[in-house]
């Protein structure tokens, strides 16, 4: 795969997640109260929750702080994965960035990011905070993928 196609994918993918997280942010700000929350499965309820920080309200009240952190970080994801060459890395990248960039949006426009999803044992989280979380995820295989089959003898 070229690298202006891995590219493109990972546009895509970061468009994707950054337009399902603004729509589904608008949808919980429209239909939900503020602390209210609504079950939506067993052990799956929907919430609306302002996170003034980020990750578990790190740096709570330092938005500016935040903004500059997130866009930095999203920044630096891109500027290495532009620098690696690994064949499945756009996925990840489009993961982290459109993730970061959606919560960046938030805090932004807000001053803070909206989190609705509730599951038992963990605090609130948006599709944003998912993505990244996957994308960390796929990230560590990629990578992990990658130093495998630099340790694997080359065929004859």
């Amino acid at each position: 795969m070229t690298r202006g196609m891995a590219w493109a994918r990972a546009g895509l993918v970061l468009g994707i997640v950054l337009a399902l997280d603004q729509i589904s942010k608008h949808a919980i700000a429209s239909s939900v109260s503020p602390g209210d929350s609504r079950p939506v499965l067993p052990g799956i309820e929907l919430v609306h929750v302002t996170n003034h920080g980020v990750a578990f309200g790190v740096l709570a009240g330092h938005t500016a702080v935040s903004v500059v952190v997130g866009a930095a970080l999203a920044g630096l994801v891109a500027y290495f994965a532009w620098q690696a060459n690994r064949p499945l890395l756009w996925l990840p990248t489009g993961l982290l960035v459109g993730g970061a960039v959606g919560n960046v949006i938030d805090r932004v426009r807000d001053g803070a990011v909206t989190d609705f999803i509730k599951v038992p044992l963990w605090p609130a989280f948006n599709l944003a905070d998912a993505a990244i979380t996957v994308g960390v995820l796929a990230l560590l295989y990629v990578l992990e993928e990658g130093a495998r089959g630099a340790r694997r003898p080359a065929r004859e």
